[in-house]
């Protein structure tokens, strides 16, 4: 079994976006010249997450928004007593950090519209990383 990891560093903008990741993840995908095994991508943060979805301006802003409907900033959260991001922590925590999908003949097998969406929700950060690990044969 081979075993291709990367860490890809990235900087978020601002305080809320969502970012596009799917063409650096395909590109260790390819580098990694596994045909058939998983694809892992975790995002190691609190106050992000990391989705698959279409990337597409209006369903970008739809995350952002329907995520403050949920969890909405300033909303008497104890933590906030710390630092004011508790909106952030419990979004993240409820959406989740990670995907693992498999690849197929050479192919991560991903929906047409599926993307590698980074959802920032705490920024901006100078220093974010997504860590891709690839096994398989």
């Amino acid at each position: 079994m081979k075993i291709h990891s990367e860490k890809i560093k990235f900087s978020t903008n601002k305080n809320r976006e969502v970012i596009d990741m799917t063409n650096e993840v395909m590109s260790v995908a390819q580098e990694s010249n596994i045909e058939n095994g998983i694809l892992v991508a975790q995002l190691p943060h609190a106050t992000a997450m990391l989705a698959l979805n279409e990337n597409e301006s209006g369903v970008k802003q739809d995350l952002l928004d329907k995520l403050d409907d949920f969890a909405p900033p300033q909303a008497g959260y104890k933590h906030d007593r710390i630092d004011n991001n508790a909106h952030s922590h419990i979004k993240a925590a409820l959406t989740g950090s990670s995907k693992v999908l498999p690849i197929i003949d050479g192919r991560v097998v991903r929906g047409t519209w599926q993307s590698f969406l980074v959802i920032e929700q705490d920024g901006p950060r100078s220093r974010r990383t997504l860590a891709v690990l690839i096994m398989g044969e």
